[in-house]
């Protein structure tokens, strides 16, 4: 009797690769897809790690799937978590079956009794893994694992490793893999890493020293991403970036992305004062990175910019926190998430003094989140009367360049368009960060 899986994924779009990888190795395992947790012999979680608020989320959705699955059905908790905190979930979690680290086996037998740590040696490489094809007319591409950066804030490095980048081919074979078999036609493929500008250092002797260098040095020549970019053109219609480290952004990168086609600029800011960025242990400052901003604006005057910033850091200021108001009303970004401070065991930044206040830090939060929603608002409502292309990913509902999926907002479409569908569209109509588009011409081909 053929056995059935559910796989539950939390966290990054790195994670929900992840989780496509292991979909297809359970596949190959001779697994089928259940309809619910509760019909599945063998329910995964796929964790997150990041930060606090994703770690307890991680937590009461393994509690909630150990309540909901039946009796003789398997629980496996993996990804970050696992990986980090392996024994501690083992021992803390009787609840669950197996806790299995970064490309270890999700099937193979372990012993009956409960809360065992999977210490299996892995079988073959997690990024490496073929995936099942694309149920959508987009997916994530990661084009590398790790990162060897050493920001103040993350633990990712300790747990992920250092930067391990794929091959070009490999990435090419994967695209394809994606294409085969899918019930939709594939539009656009989104790059994904930890450290997406630094994809190829660990490939071209760049390993040693930091990671600064290898992008200034970059600025002379040609950067991997940017061969990534153009081995990929003609395979989709889109080739969209996510997560770039400002120091990696350079010139030639410009370039290369608008002349891609979709000049969509995720840019990892994280704060904009020097004194706050040092202690992050991170490059730049406000002022740079609003003259890279307008640099892209005047090569690209239609490109969207989202970045994410961390409020409350050990040592924020009122002065801090006013200069990045100042910034954001600058900057004036299409989308911005700004997140809590949340100390991580082993960084460098859980031993730093002067701690802001959690009540502080709420406050922080609010005054910028208001004053970027309102940024957001007026800039979707400039866009009431254009015409722009947009990607149908399922009826009803399509996006823009200017939209990442699953992230920002949404293009309204009638409902008769099916997924997949390239097509101008008039904006008539802004809800917020929604708009309301209304089909002009025919579909591209």
């Amino acid at each position: 009797m053929t056995k059935t899986y559910w796989v539950e994924t939390l966290g990054c779009p790195k994670n929900h690769v992840d989780s496509d990888k292991v979909t297809g190795q359970l596949l190959r395992d001779g697994y089928r897809a259940a309809d619910s947790p509760e019909g599945a012999d063998l329910v995964v979680v796929n964790t997150c790690a990041f930060i606090d608020e994703a770690r307890q989320e991680s937590i009461d959705v393994i509690l909630d799937l150990a309540d909901r699955k039946h009796d003789a059905s398997r629980l496996v908790v993996t990804g970050c978590m696992a990986e980090r905190y392996g024994d501690e979930l083992a021992e803390a979690l009787p609840e669950v079956d197996l806790v299995a680290g970064f490309g270890e086996s999700l099937t193979a037998s372990v012993p009956v009794s409960l809360g065992k740590r999977s210490h299996a040696v892995r079988t073959s490489e997690l990024l490496e893994l073929p995936r099942t094809p694309s149920s959508t007319p987009w997916a994530y591409l990661k084009v590398a694992e790790g990162c060897d950066r050493i920001c103040g804030f993350c633990a990712i490095p300790s747990f992920r490793g250092p930067q391990r980048s794929r091959t070009v081919e490999s990435l090419l074979a994967e695209v394809e893999s994606l294409k085969t078999g899918s019930h939709v036609p594939l539009r656009e493929v989104v790059l994904i890493a930890q450290d997406l500008a630094s994809f190829g250092r660990d490939r071209s002797g760049g390993r040693e020293g930091d990671p600064d260098d290898f992008s200034r040095a970059a600025k002379a020549g040609e950067q991997p991403i940017v061969e990534v970019l153009k081995a990929l053109k003609g395979s989709v219609e889109w080739i969209r970036l996510l997560y770039l480290y400002p120091s990696g952004l350079t010139p030639t990168l410009i370039e290369a992305m608008v002349e891609a086609g979709v000049p969509y600029f995720d840019l990892s800011l994280q704060h904009v004062t020097r004194p706050m960025l040092k202690r992050m242990r991170r490059f730049g400052d406000g002022d740079r990175f609003l003259e890279r901003i307008a640099t892209i604006r005047e090569m690209a005057p239609d490109a969207a910019f989202r970045s994410s910033f961390i409020v409350g850091y050990p040592g924020e200021t009122e002065a801090d926190h006013d200069a990045l108001l100042s910034f954001i009303e600058q900057a004036r970004l299409d989308w911005a998430g700004f997140f809590p401070y949340s100390a991580e065991d082993g960084t460098y930044a859980a031993d730093l003094h002067d701690q802001v206040p959690s009540d502080l830090v709420a406050e922080r939060l609010r005054e910028v989140r208001e004053l970027q929603d309102g940024i957001t608002f007026a800039l979707r409502d400039e866009l009431i009367g254009q015409t722009m292309t947009v990607l149908v990913d399922r009826p009803g509902r399509a996006r823009s360049t200017r939209e990442a999926p699953e992230i920002d907002g949404i293009i309204t479409v009638p409902d008769s368009i099916a997924a997949g569908t390239m097509l101008d569209v008039e904006i008539v109509a802004a809800m917020g960060t929604d708009l309301e588009g209304v089909p002009v011409g025919g579909t591209h081909s």
